[in-house]
């Protein structure tokens, strides 16, 4: 009897083993599922959009154009501004910003700015790119325009000059308001252009650091967008986060002649969010090559004549680089086409546009891009008509 039941009592111990076995195994399954999910950009947040910041195609997107709200993202306007408030020449990086009561009160993320003390602008444009610091925001905000108020107004003008067509600012923060929403392509959109300032990019690859205020207290302030220090190609991005919105990201890689932009709304949590765009730049970088067929800044093999020039002949160049995008199992020829005059009238500026280039593959125009002078011509004076008769005149005497 006592062996039936050491018996029993043997199996039901094996019987327990493998049973808590199968669960275990279950929950690991289950798990790595749930991780694999978490980096499918296709199912991961309320909208995605994926894109080649070089010739703007589109690689993929989702609910590109839903109105949402986005958060700190919006922080991309009012750095947007910031510079080419700079780029006009209204301010400059060095111009000591006083700090208001209003800015010194901002909540959430902050560089925690003491109110009438003063701070170099470019400063606390770093603490804006870095950290997301609201109280900077508003500070800058007020230094530009004279007011939040203002200041919010011309993020909205210039959304509308960028056609923005789903998107309305009420803050410069992105701190939670009512009826204010962007989409995934219209962050897109404004991030493409705050890229263009190489000052930008100095910033946004600050990991960590202290800002040392006027009084030589110092705060820490680290990089919101994680994927600076943990993606390779990565040098670039805003975040945001409030209960409403969620977690979103934009941010942008680049390897080689090709950069990504990566946009994802309203993620679960910032695991997921930063798995998420990870995966679409693995995708982008994994199934699409770029190869830069003219570059910006170097002379095409095309000219123009001058009219009344000091030079017959212009240099050209193209305004942005044209490239060749295209999935890595992709065929079709590609072909440049150009659309330039015979001849233009001297006097010519270095940047002036010329004509068209464009990128052609099997009869569809891909992109296109202005064709540009690449250096100045001068009207031709009395005295060089002179000199040139002079010099034709003595040519035929010999």
């Amino acid at each position: 009897m006592n062996k039936i039941k050491i018996s029993i009592m043997s199996i039901a111990v094996v019987a327990m083993f493998i049973i808590a076995t199968l669960i275990a195994t279950f929950a690991s399954t289950a798990a790595a599922l749930v991780a694999e999910a978490a980096t499918d950009f296709r199912s991961v947040g309320k909208a995605a959009y994926l894109l080649d910041y070089g010739t703007g195609t589109v690689i993929y997107s989702r609910n590109e154009n839903q109105r949402l709200p986005i958060a700190s993202m919006m922080k991309i306007m009012t750095a947007l501004l910031t510079f080419e408030a700079i780029e006009r020449g209204d301010v400059t990086l060095d111009d000591e910003v006083k700090i208001s009561e209003n800015a010194a009160s901002m909540g959430g993320s902050q560089v925690f700015l003491d109110a009438d003390t003063t701070h170099k602008l470019g400063d606390l444009l770093r603490t804006v790119i870095v950290a997301s610091a609201n109280d900077s925001c508003v500070a800058l905000a007020e230094h530009i325009e004279g007011s939040v108020g203002g200041f919010v107004a011309k993020m909205n003008a210039r959304a509308k000059e960028l056609g923005m067509n789903n998107t309305v600012f009420k803050n410069c923060t992105g701190l939670p308001a009512a009826e204010a929403y962007s989409s995934a392509k219209d962050v897109s959109i404004m991030f493409a252009q705050l890229m263009k300032y190489p000052v930008y990019f100095e910033n946004a690859k600050v990991w960590l650091e202290d800002y040392e205020h006027p009084d030589g207290r110092k705060t820490t302030i680290t990089n919101t967008n994680k994927l600076v220090k943990f993606y390779n190609g990565c040098d670039g991005g805003k975040t945001g986060y409030t209960s409403e919105a969620k977690f979103c990201l934009s941010a942008t890689a680049k390897r080689q002649n090709m950069r990504i932009i990566a946009v994802m709304i309203g993620a679960d949590s910032s695991k997921v969010r930063n798995a998420a765009v990870s995966a679409m730049f693995d995708y982008a970088f994994a199934n699409y090559s770029n190869q830069v067929l003219i570059k910006a800044g170097e002379n095409i093999e095309n000219s123009v004549e001058v009219l009344g020039g000091k030079k017959n002949k212009l240099a050209l160049t193209v305004e942005r680089d044209v490239a060749q995008f295209m999935s890595r199992q992709e065929g079709g020829k590609f072909e440049l086409k150009y659309e330039l005059p015979n001849s233009v009238k001297a006097p010519i500026k270095t940047g002036d546009a010329v004509g068209k280039v464009y990128l052609v593959k099997d009869g569809v125009i891909m992109t296109e891009t202005n064709v540009i002078a690449n250096e100045t011509v001068e009207r031709m004076s009395l005295f060089d008509a002179i000199g040139i008769i002079g010099k034709y005149w003595s040519t035929l005497v010999k």
